[in-house]
């Protein structure tokens, strides 16, 4: 599919009724935590926003995500996208995805063209609820990652992310006592699960959603 005509159809599906959870549950650890998934978050539920960001050279469609370097935290070396906490200075959640991506991989935040949300989806352990924002450039984008927060950028081809063989299945083993039955898809010779993988899966889902 040329890239105009992706981007005019994701521009008309983020308009209509999104997967979410179903297509959240299909990437989802095992034990699902359902917390995820109750109607009333907690109080103090940390808002953020990462940004899918689309972009193409003239023959293929890619989108970056980041690994996080190895530190004291929830996410520590984890794949993710461009993104984080919203500050009292951003606008929303869209303003913080931009921002962050700015931050982080050094696009400029004024040259993305957004086109939607996908659905929020809350991860208990950070108590972050996640807001995925997406967007696109006209050009190729030079990225310079900010070397506290990126440890890598694997540029990741679209048609790549829909092949069913990226798809597999593992056992991770989180600290005493805590294993998880986990999907993720493997990228670049790297593991991408839990939320970063859910939200992969509900952009396949609305990409390959037949129109009637």
């Amino acid at each position: 599919m040329e890239f105009d005509q992706l981007i005019g159809l994701l521009e008309r599906r983020l308009k209509a009724p999104l997967p979410g959870k179903v297509a959240h549950l299909k990437m989802s650890p095992q034990p699902v935590d359902q917390r995820r998934f109750e109607p009333i978050l907690p109080a103090n539920v940390r808002n953020s926003g990462v940004l899918i960001l689309l972009y193409t050279d003239g023959k293929s469609t890619f989108f970056p995500l980041i690994k996080r370097p190895v530190y004291l935290g929830f996410h520590s070396g984890q794949m993710a996208f461009p993104g984080g906490k919203m500050e009292k200075t951003d606008e929303n959640v869209i303003q913080t995805a931009l921002r962050e991506a700015e931050e982080e991989v050094g696009i400029d935040r004024h040259e993305v063209r957004l086109l939607g949300k996908l659905t929020d989806l809350y991860i208990p352990t950070s108590n972050f609820l996640v807001s995925p924002v997406v967007g696109f450039l006209e050009g190729i984008p030079e990225f310079i990652p900010d070397e506290n927060e990126v440890s890598r950028i694997v540029e990741t081809d679209l048609d790549f992310l829909l092949s069913p063989e990226i798809r597999k299945q593992t056992v991770l083993e989180l600290g005493e006592n805590i294993r998880l039955d986990t999907p993720y898809f493997e990228i670049d010779g790297e593991v991408v699960w839990g939320a970063t993988a859910m939200i992969l899966n509900e952009l396949i889902q609305v990409l390959e959603h037949q129109e009637g």
